[in-house]
């Protein structure tokens, strides 16, 4: 599962809801609650626990979603998340390639220059509930929400210079850690909806819980089996900027 297919599937699904009039409402967000198809662009800082944290440090990421809020203040949609990192604490890795001296060398002798990364996705179906804190807006207020979905995550290694016979094409499998399984996730924090273009809004906390399991059958550096099951976790923050879409009359669409 590659991560730009999910995204042109996602980017596919809201353009057809966008075109279709049962996925379009009036808008009226000062006093009323409103019914709001919204895609949401996001950004996130999390911290890794469980297995995870043996393998990875600090990590950002970037989402995609797309959400209907009812005229109850219920929420639900998909979500895509990239994660990307620098920090990565595998214990052996690439430790079958390195000199006395911790180098790796080239096909032509040389000292490799080795970019070593964390990179994954979250896919994730959710819903949850808004709650108003104030009767003069009651599109807005503190937003619970919880889903499910799939979690992948692996060691990108790149040869920044130098040919490496054994980090090219196939064998990088036997170093990158692939690791995906079934995920659970979490997010409290507060939601804003406005006339205003550019003060539609939601920041808060998150979690994701995912149940794991490695999915190469050998590390080629640790000379192990790699198909243990893990739990891994992420905790952190997460802002978003949200598009909402309304209807006009005379079938004329809008952002806002």
């Amino acid at each position: 599962m590659k991560v730009k297919t999910i995204l042109s599937f996602l980017t596919l699904t809201f353009g057809v809801l966008l075109l279709s009039d049962s996925a379009l409402a009036q808008r009226n967000v000062a006093d009323s609650l409103v019914f709001s198809p919204q895609i949401s662009f996001n950004y996130g800082y999390q911290i890794p626990a469980g297995d995870m944290a043996q393998r990875f440090g600090n990590n950002s990421s970037i989402g995609l979603s797309f959400h209907i809020k009812d005229d109850k203040n219920w929420f639900y949609g998909v979500e895509g998340v990239y994660i990307f990192g620098t920090d990565v604490t595998e214990p052996g890795l690439l430790q079958n390639l390195l000199t006395e001296n911790g180098e790796i060398i080239s096909n032509q002798g040389e000292i490799s220059e080795i970019l070593i990364q964390e990179r994954g996705f979250m896919v994730t179906v959710n819903g949850g509930k808004l709650f108003s804190l104030k009767k003069t807006n009651p599109n807005s207020g503190i937003l619970i929400k919880g889903g499910i979905g799939f979690m992948q995550h692996k060691i990108r290694i790149e040869n920044q210079i130098h040919t490496i016979t054994q980090l090219e094409d196939e064998y990088l499998k036997g170093y990158d850690r692939l690791t995906n399984g079934l995920a659970l996730s979490e997010f409290v924090g507060y939601y804003h909806m406005s006339d205003n273009r550019l003060a539609n809004f939601y920041a808060g906390f998150e979690s994701y819980q995912a149940f794991t399991r490695g999915r190469r059958d050998f590390n080629f550096d640790t000379q192990t089996v790699d198909d243990q099951a893990r739990f891994d976790m992420l905790i952190g923050v997460r802002v978003g900027w949200v598009i909402h879409i309304y209807k006009r009359t005379g079938r004329e669409y809008y952002y806002d």
